[in-house]
């Protein structure tokens, strides 16, 4: 169950960075500050079920295009989000091939990062406490 709430709270953080960031530098793109946590939750979500779901499929149906799932899935839990919330709008088309390829590229770098940063505080605070006594 702790795994289960780690691994979850990693990908939410995750999520929470890569739209923090394609916010930050796609013009058309913004986030309403008082729904940033519903959104986040939102994209979380789908991108959950999205990002599996489109691989199984990918991979069996047409492998050649297997590393295209995660974009796509972005993609697509972008595109839910904004109908589904009115705390993200995108506008433009490449602002959403952009915002797209952004917030895929963080979420990715964030879900590898921050399973590390966390293990690295968590030693750090080991070591602190042995120091301490």
């Amino acid at each position: 169950m702790i795994r289960f709430l780690v691994r979850a709270g990693i990908f939410l953080g995750s999520a929470a960075v890569g739209l923090l960031v394609a916010s930050l530098l796609v013009d058309q793109m913004s986030i309403s500050a008082t729904s940033f946590l519903i959104v986040v939750v939102i994209f979380a979500a789908l991108q959950s079920v999205l990002a599996p779901f489109l691989a199984k499929t990918t991979a069996r149906n047409a492998p050649a295009l297997l590393g295209a799932a995660g974009l796509l899935s972005t993609f697509l839990a972008l595109m839910i989000t904004t109908v589904v919330s009115d705390g993200l709008s995108i506008s433009g088309a490449s602002s959403w091939l952009v915002a797209s390829l952004i917030v895929w590229l963080v979420t990715m770098l964030a879900t590898l990062l921050l399973p590390w940063l966390l293990v690295k505080a968590g030693v750090e605070r080991a070591r602190q406490r042995r120091a301490d006594r």
